[in-house]
């Protein structure tokens, strides 16, 4: 698995103050995708061990309030193994006290079954529609045909 970016202090994508992973790789292309230079599976850097420690160590912040995951496409073959072991590794190093998003831009119902879920906190799921572009902040999807799907109760504060 490749990814692109690393944020520290995200504050766009998920409340509060986040740990963001930008993955490679994405076979959806949506039209209009605000991050078309993830959909190459070889774009940017691989990701291991030592990656995976410098989000834990990140997400050690008292302010930091969670991992988000994004891409490309965190559910493509190629990642979802690696984000299952990471977000195991969040629950087992912080339990309930991050939360734990990921976008995607395929459907819930069509990748529920995946074993990442029974780490996730909130799944934005839905591809990208450009004339269902959401404009202005305060969203958490591009589109209106997107959904913010609660799974788990929010960590607490």
């Amino acid at each position: 698995m490749n990814y692109i970016g690393i944020s520290n202090f995200d504050t766009a994508n998920g409340p509060g103050v986040r740990v963001s992973l930008f993955v490679s790789g994405c076979r959806l292309h949506c039209r209009g995708c605000f991050n078309p230079e993830s959909w190459p599976f070889d774009a940017g850097k691989p990701y291991d061990d030592s990656v995976k420690e410098r989000i834990l160590k990140a997400l050690e912040e008292p302010f930091v309030a969670g991992l988000s995951l994004l891409g490309g496409d965190p559910l493509e073959p190629e990642n979802v193994g690696e984000l299952t072991e990471l977000c195991r590794a969040v629950r087992e190093k912080f339990g309930n006290k991050k939360t734990i998003w990921l976008w995607t831009g395929r459907t819930y119902e069509k990748v529920k079954d995946l074993p990442v879920f029974q780490y996730i906190d909130t799944v934005v799921d839905g591809s990208f529609v450009e004339k269902l572009k959401v404009e202005g902040k305060g969203h958490w999807f591009g589109s209106s045909n997107q959904r913010v799907i609660p799974l788990r109760c929010e960590a607490a504060a």
